[in-house]
């Protein structure tokens, strides 16, 4: 009878267990990062969520039925949380559906591919519930990069380089048209499932910074005779890729004041691009291409095929990493190994560097992940004899404006380093885990000898090993 009594009781606790697991999920925050490549939303909880979700086309919008939890202020936050330049993403809204369900819709500028995914705790996260948007129709990045070199030639700011009329000719044309814009509607508080027959529509995007006007429908026209170029000269954009590590959801190395790694690098990228729009090789034009240009995350296998989608001639990473103890201190360059880590303290920071995609947060399902790894898996011994050329140069020069960490180019398997056709660098800008490389990084100072010096880099590279000639049509 006791025994009968004690089970009576366990089975109590467990059905509570149940219910209070069903129904008492707690939101711990909500967060929304907006980014031409792509819009996450983030509801992270103390228990996994279960969601069920639909799409529809027309208008564009997303609805996620959350199960287990109620409306609370933390899930009203996310009304507040688009901001209007988001290039995705026209605006939330949250209502609480049924008991235990809250229906979250997502009104879209654009029409796009939905992933939803959830992420296990790791780090300094709870459990994640990941809404990501991608636009259903991507921009051409080498497009973009071409256009934007037009419209500062156009407004001044760049030398008119003959070589780049026939490049332009052959990447724009009548069809480059810019994103439809659509009137926008009141706001709204309707919360019903989104169906064919809805009649509210989403407000339609302002230009997303950095958004590229359309190119012109005719190319300038090319002289009739123009003139041979020289040996040294190529018929194209000099193309570098700059990496600002981490973003989003992955704040990198945190410094004792609280300095995040993301924010410096990014900067430093920022001035580094000014500086290379500026210059040019050989008369050819040079133009940076950033794999983000604001906080959002971009998964190491994205950053590289980023860099070769637009064909860059290098790729430049930049990180201001920590270590375990804050005395070390100093900057350093690596470049990627195929036989082991030239160090024990290069092969740890390669390792804690691929576990970037851990805590940025990537859907493991998505369906491209086997063809970018075996892309990764194709970097040839030229790729880092050259890699090793680039990081000296930069090594070199850093070494004139701060102090290094080690006096040579190191080698460790970095994800990000394995593009197989381009010369890759990682470029560790100090220790931002050491209070006086922390200080030193905030400023302006330093960040622009930073630029200067991984710019002089750039150039003396190109002096000893100049850019190939490419096809015309690129």
């Amino acid at each position: 009878m006791k025994r009968r009594r004690l089970l009576g009781h366990g089975a109590l606790v467990l059905l509570l267990g149940v219910t209070h697991a069903a129904r008492g999920a707690g939101i711990v925050a909500v967060r929304v990062w907006p980014a031409p490549d792509y819009s996450r939303v983030t509801i992270e909880s103390d228990v996994p969520l279960t969601t069920k979700q639909i799409f529809v086309a027309d208008p564009p919008r997303l609805a996620v039925d959350i199960e287990g939890i109620d409306l609370d202020a933390a899930l009203r936050e996310l009304v507040g949380r688009v901001r209007p330049d988001d290039p995705n993403i026209e605006r939330i809204r949250v209502g609480q559906n049924q008991p235990g369900v809250v229906r979250l819709v997502i009104d879209l500028k654009r029409p796009a591919v939905p992933q939803v995914f959830t992420l296990k705790p790791v780090a300094a996260y709870q459990n994640r519930l990941v809404l990501d948007l991608y636009p259903a129709e991507k921009e051409d990045p080498l497009q973009a990069l071409i256009s934007e070199r037009l419209r500062d030639v156009d407004a001044g700011k760049a030398p008119v380089a003959d070589p780049l009329d026939d490049l332009i000719a052959r990447h724009t044309g009548p069809g480059a048209t810019g994103p439809e814009l659509r009137e926008s509607p009141p706001p709204g508080r309707v919360l019903p499932l989104p169906g064919p027959d809805s009649t509210a529509r989403p407000a339609s995007p302002e230009l997303p910074h950095g958004t590229l006007a359309a190119a012109p429908e005719k190319a300038p026209p090319r002289p009739a005779k123009a003139p041979a170029p020289a040996p040294s000269r190529t018929d194209r954009l000099i193309i570098v890729a700059l990496d600002p590590g981490h973003g989003g959801e992955d704040p990198g190395a945190i410094g004792p004041k609280g300095t995040r790694e993301k924010d410096i690098v990014l900067r430093v990228a920022h001035k580094l691009r000014e500086r290379i729009n500026a210059s040019s090789v050989n008369g050819n034009p040079m133009r940076a291409f950033l794999t983000r240009d604001a906080d959002f995350f971009v998964p190491l296998q994205t950053r590289v095929q980023k860099a070769r989608n637009v064909q860059a001639d290098l790729f430049i990473s930049i990180h201001a990493d920590a270590f375990t103890t804050p005395a070390a201190r100093g900057a350093s360059v690596f470049a990627l190994s195929q036989r082991g880590a030239t160090s024990t303290a290069a092969r740890w920071l390669a390792d804690k560097e691929n576990q970037a995609d851990l805590i940025g947060g990537v859907n493991v399902q998505a369906k491209d992940q086997h063809v970018q790894r075996m892309l990764l898996d194709m970097s040839t011994t030229a790729q880092i004899n050259d890699s090793l050329k680039l990081g000296s140069a930069v090594l070199g020069e850093i070494g004139g404006m701060a102090r290094l960490h080690k006096p040579r180019v190191e080698q460790a398997g970095f994800a990000v380093l394995k593009a197989p056709d381009i010369p890759s660098v990682l470029v560790e800008t100090a220790f931002i885990s050491n209070p006086e490389e922390e200080s030193r990084l905030r400023t302006d100072d330093y960040q622009n000898d930073l630029a200067d010096a991984i710019m002089r880099g750039i150039r003396g590279y190109f002096a000893k090993n100049p850019p190939l000639a490419r096809n015309r049509t690129v």
